[in-house]
């Protein structure tokens, strides 16, 4: 039987040890914890969510959500967990976080091809290897990683988890559920705000003290989850038009859409832990009590976890790793999951599970499993593999790096209607080429 060795159970080194697995391939999956922790993971399962427990949009009309049902049709290990731990999240996936992570490492640990094995990875192994350690990955691993890339690859950025509020302490009278433009069910719950609160509200957020994180710059940070102090700092309305844009959430006590609006989203299934959506930061904590604590709703909320701050780390892919996620100068190696440049846990485990599939189809002597730029996990190994320009950076999937339509569409839901459906007949015919 084949062999391979995965670093890292996160979502990335779970889906592509399944992926292996499930095709005969005999797979040692390397996991530190719970023998070594780091500062952003709490639990011992596989496949562990920090940041937030959404998977983010679910309407084919958008480029995670249509990433999300490629992945469905592709019999994605991660997305049959998530599915079966869905909460309600109005128009997202949002999971219950320990049943998801519980789910995949049940999974994992009971498949015969899988020998999962707790120890600190400090080289990368022999032989076939796919590494998926994480952005978290750091010391002698991180130092033979970059041996192994060459010059110019040292690369990191920043990004920050939210806080998270127990219900119960929540002012519900303060306070409502509701769905931008009640679009799915009204499963957040909006904390409003006059203009006189979000203008002292946003002076405090821009003069609050935050907790020392070494290396820190503002311009270093990730757009896509920037601390919410950084936002503040770049203007008065920035949150106005991003976390907190207030339009299509009517407070029901006034009939009229507020000035600001702060969102709430579960955290588990029984709705007990809600985080602050997009409020991800790196302030001390007894600051974030007192600065959050003016949001109206949330005056006495008894915070189950505060913000925190990391650094993460990621390669420079384009030139160093091919479509396939495989190191050029060495194809024994892949690599998947956000070192990769790939950003956020969907597009994390979508590049697991090329990464794994495409190591599976090598090793059983196959062709590779290729999907064209035309899907959206065609379209993120293409973007880390051959982004051209002078400063790469960790990209979510979206519309724009997917092939464009032969014609034009004016209207942008249709067109991204047509996208979708065309990605998933490519999806369909690979499927059929690969002999799935």
């Amino acid at each position: 039987m084949p062999k391979i060795k995965v670093i890292g159970a996160g979502l990335a080194g779970s889906e592509a040890a399944w992926q292996l697995a499930n095709r005969g391939i005999e797979v040692e999956l390397y996991e530190m914890k719970p023998i070594q922790m780091t500062e952003a993971h709490k639990s011992q399962y596989f496949g562990e969510l920090v940041c937030s427990n959404s998977l983010r949009g679910a309407s084919l009309t958008n480029g995670v959500g249509l990433l999300k049902e490629e992945m469905r049709q592709l019999g994605s290990l991660i997305m049959e967990c998530a599915d079966a731990t869905k909460v309600e999240a109005g128009g997202a996936l949002a999971v219950d976080r320990e049943k998801f992570a519980k789910m995949i490492t049940d999974k994992i640990s009971s498949h015969p091809n899988i020998t999962v094995i707790h120890e600190v990875v400090e080289k990368i192994p022999e032989g076939e290897v796919i590494v998926a350690s994480g952005p978290l990955t750091y010391g002698p691993l991180a130092d033979d990683i970059i041996a192994h890339l060459g010059e110019g690859t040292d690369l990191h950025f920043y990004d920050a988890a939210a806080p998270i509020v127990s219900f119960e302490s929540i002012d519900m009278d303060k306070a409502y559920f509701a769905a931008r433009y009640d679009k799915g069910e009204p499963s957040y719950i909006n904390c409003p705000m006059d203009k006189e609160t979000y203008l002292k509200f946003v002076e405090e957020l821009k003069t609050a003290e935050e907790a020392e994180v070494h290396g820190f710059e503002d311009s270093m940070v990730f757009e896509g989850c920037m601390p919410v102090e950084v936002m503040a700092r770049r203007g008065e309305d920035t949150l106005r038009f991003g976390p907190m844009k207030p339009v299509g959430l009517p407070d029901p006590k006034t009939g009229k859409e507020p000035y600001a609006v702060v969102q709430l989203r579960t955290e588990n299934e029984e709705g007990t832990m809600y985080n602050l959506v997009g409020f991800q930061t790196h302030l001390k904590f007894p600051e974030q009590k007192r600065v959050f604590s003016m949001i109206g709703g949330l005056e006495n909320a008894s915070f189950l976890r505060y913000g925190v701050m990391h650094r993460n780390t990621f390669i420079n892919s384009p030139g160093n790793l091919d479509e396939f996620y495989c190191l050029i100068k060495e194809p024994r190696i892949a690599f998947a999951g956000q070192m990769t440049g790939v950003e956020g846990y969907v597009e994390s485990a979508a590049s697991g599970y090329y990464a794994g599939i495409n190591k599976a189809f090598k090793l059983l002597g196959k062709k590779p499993f290729k999907l064209d730029s035309d899907t959206a996990m065609g379209a993120l190994a293409k973007y880390i593999s051959s982004y051209v320009g002078k400063n790469f950076q960790p990209m979510n999937v979206n519309f724009g790096i997917i092939d464009s339509l032969p014609f034009k569409v004016k209207d942008k839901q249709e067109r991204y209607s047509i996208v979708a459906e065309r990605a998933l007949a490519s999806i369909k015919l690979a499927k059929m080429r690969g002999g799935f």
